[in-house]
């Protein structure tokens, strides 16, 4: 083992003005407690309203969950990062939050996957709908969805663990993601490559093509309705979702399907705070669009 080797980090975060911290911890500290609010909210009511005890609303719960978790795992450690003069962080809780990151990231890509089936099979098989989508079944998705993700966030994170890190340890970033740690490892990187080739964006495409086959699906079927009213409100039933979709793919593909560069270090963090801090709080206020159906405030 190299004796330099580097056990701590330097996180340079968002910014290094001074003027510009205070702001910017104001901002992030509104928005993270916006979504703490809005995501505890659904839960609440989905747990306790009994007309919500739906497969849909069994999986927005679960979201609002993993929203509130996913950005958890980043969040507070960058409030303190931006007012504390400290911005060294140990490479164990570096593993530790690209651990948190990839696991909660993966289950929210398999949980919209598992909602755009449920509203295919609502939307195209109503009839056979409660016998598709039982309370067992439901379940067995979530769980699945949790499994999958934990399994292939650990396989990742133990292969980061594996590097050497002995150069230049700033971290150009707000949190601990894969390409910035790669980018600093001393060490061999070309296993780690190879499976985030390979096996690493398996947990978005699969997810990605099941999304796209439903709404295939689903726009097909919805064209075939003969009433603008009936097309209106079988829309009506997936459009939140979609929109749900549309920004956290949309931002996704922008940061990790485009050619890096050190020149686009600014862009990528500012689309990192979109889908980690931007995205999470806004889907409370995307669902509630749509409430009158259900006579619910704050709920889609």
């Amino acid at each position: 083992m190299n004796s330099n080797q580097s056990t701590e980090f330097l996180m340079l975060g968002l910014s290094d003005l001074p003027e510009q911290q205070v702001m910017l911890f104001v901002i992030f500290l509104i928005m993270y407690l916006l979504n703490l609010t809005g995501n505890a909210t659904i839960i609440f009511l989905v747990r306790t309203e009994p007309q919500l005890l739906t497969p849909m609303y069994f999986f927005l719960s679960n979201l609002s969950f993993v929203d509130m978790c996913y950005s958890s795992a980043i969040v507070p450690k960058m409030l303190v990062n931006i007012i504390s003069q400290d911005k060294s962080v140990t490479l164990f809780d570096c593993i530790s939050q690209l651990y948190f990151f990839l696991c909660f990231a993966c289950t929210e890509c398999f949980l919209l996957a598992v909602m755009a089936y449920d509203r295919f099979v609502a939307i195209c098989s109503p009839l056979h709908y409660t016998l598709i989508v039982s309370r067992r079944i439901c379940i067995l998705l979530v769980v699945s969805s949790w499994v999958a993700a934990a399994l292939h966030s650990l396989l990742h994170s133990m292969m980061a663990s594996t590097l050497t890190f002995c150069g230049p340890n700033k971290i150009y970033h707000f949190y601990c993601d894969m390409a910035p740690l790669l980018e600093l490892a001393c060490s061999d990187i070309s296993l780690n490559k190879l499976l985030i080739y390979t096996e690493g964006g398996l947990p978005v495409l699969i997810p990605f093509i099941i999304v796209l086959y439903s709404y295939i699906r689903i726009i097909s079927s919805i064209l075939k309705i003969r009433s603008t009213d009936g097309r209106y409100k079988a829309f009506s039933t997936c459009s939140s979702h979609l929109t749900v979709v549309i920004l956290f793919y949309g931002t996704i593909a922008f940061m990790y399907l485009r050619p890096s560069s050190r020149s686009s270090v600014n862009y990528d963090r500012v689309v990192s705070v979109v889908y980690t801090v931007v995205a999470p709080m806004l889907n409370p206020f995307i669902y509630s669009l749509r409430n009158k159906e259900k006579g619910l405030q704050g709920l889609s």
